[in-house]
């Protein structure tokens, strides 16, 4: 079931000196508790869609799971904002880099980060897969043109998961690692290899960001907007290609520029 991700209120706006009261559009921001083995885990606040993918690319990039098998139960309440979790393991693995955290949807710091679990769980590029330069600006493209919500609420990041030449599945949600964990978690759930995918991203390339795509395991990670230093420095330990501000026909080539080719 597809869960209503905006809903219309009545507001103001400013225009050429008078105020003019219309209906708008707004994103809708969701808490969702995670339980793992009836242990409360960590509080997300997200978009009220595709959760069971979040959950589980989340437990995933958290390396509290490696494969959709580890789960002998999962089931989502979204009318109280909950998502249980039951492994066949009773033990969380790697519990003492955990503790119950709040993680908002903000950007900047949103989320809090254990460096041991990201050494521990973010993986090196072995991936040989290559891109022309009309294929990075056609997958922005792409994904742009895929999100509704974005272009009527402006409110979302947008997120997708490609070959070369095709978007194979996009997420939006108020939260950019959100919509990541979306990707994640459907790629465990449908059985897709993600090791010679490239991943599209709406927003800026942050070092959380890197570090997710990593944890995620693409070798190219695509952005219409800024790396920052640090997730250069990253995208270069870890041999990842990070391409930024493709706009328009031009963009920006910060790691391994050997995967981005003319034709």
């Amino acid at each position: 079931m597809n869960e209503p991700l905006s809903i219309t209120k009545s507001i103001y706006r400013f225009n050429q000196d008078q105020f003019t009261e219309i209906d708008d559009e707004i994103v809708i921001e969701f808490p969702l508790t995670v339980y793992i083995n009836d242990e409360e885990f960590a509080t997300m606040v997200c978009s009220p869609r595709n959760l069971d993918e979040m959950v589980i690319g989340f437990l995933a990039s958290e390396g509290v799971i490696h494969f959709k098998k580890e789960i002998k139960n999962m089931s989502v309440d979204t009318d109280r904002g909950f998502a249980y979790v039951e492994l066949h393991s009773k033990e969380v693995k790697n519990q003492q880099y955990f503790s119950k955290r709040f993680i908002g949807s903000c950007c900047g710091k949103s989320r809090q980060f254990y460096f041991q679990n990201d050494v521990r769980t973010a993986k090196t590029s072995m991936v040989k897969t290559k891109l022309t330069g009309s294929q990075c600006i056609e997958l922005i493209k792409k994904m742009q043109d895929d999100s509704l919500v974005f272009k009527n609420t402006g409110g979302v990041h947008n997120a997708a998961l490609c070959s070369p030449q095709e978007l194979i599945v996009s997420r939006s949600d108020i939260g950019r690692h959100n919509a990541l964990d979306k990707l994640y978690g459907y790629s465990l759930l449908n059985g897709i290899s993600v090791r010679d995918k490239i991943l599209v991203f709406s927003g800026r390339i942050s070092s959380e960001i890197l570090t997710k795509a990593a944890k995620i395991g693409v070798g190219i990670v695509l952005s219409k907007s800024a790396p920052t230093d640090l997730a250069i420095n990253l995208a270069e330990d870890l041999n990842i290609t990070a391409v930024g501000f493709i706009r328009g026909g031009s963009f920006n080539i910060y790691s391994h520029p050997e995967r981005i080719i003319l034709n």
